[in-house]
């Protein structure tokens, strides 16, 4: 099994949601992030002063799916989070040990 970490854009989160959803995948967390990657965030302008914002809002969506789910998870998220602009986000996959559904004891790809 792996775990996917996707850092997207808040405005792609339901289009996401729905290509996951579409391949079958179950569950999936999502949480409200700050980051920033080679863009270093963005400049704004707040009474009449200029403002470098550090941070920028971003959502981090995390699925565990069997090792063959894989690739059609990471094209999924690509596919409807991609705009083609800076801080489209990344996608992160880690290998996953165990999992245990912890209201019936199910283990491993019963529990997903």
């Amino acid at each position: 099994m792996k775990r996917v970490e996707a850092i997207i854009k808040p405005s792609k989160l339901e289009e996401v949601k729905e290509a996951l959803h579409r391949l079958g995948v179950q569950g999936m967390t999502a949480t409200d992030v700050k980051g920033f990657g080679r863009q270093r965030g963005h400049t704004e302008f707040y009474k009449g002063a200029e403002a470098s914002v550090g941070f920028l809002q971003k959502v981090k969506l995390e699925v565990v799916v069997d090792d063959e789910q894989v690739g059609q998870v990471v094209e999924a998220i690509v596919g409807a989070a991609r705009t083609g602009k800076i801080g489209d986000g990344k996608i992160f996959v880690m290998p996953v040990e165990e999992v245990i559904r912890i209201r019936t004891g199910e283990r491993g790809s019963k529990a997903l």
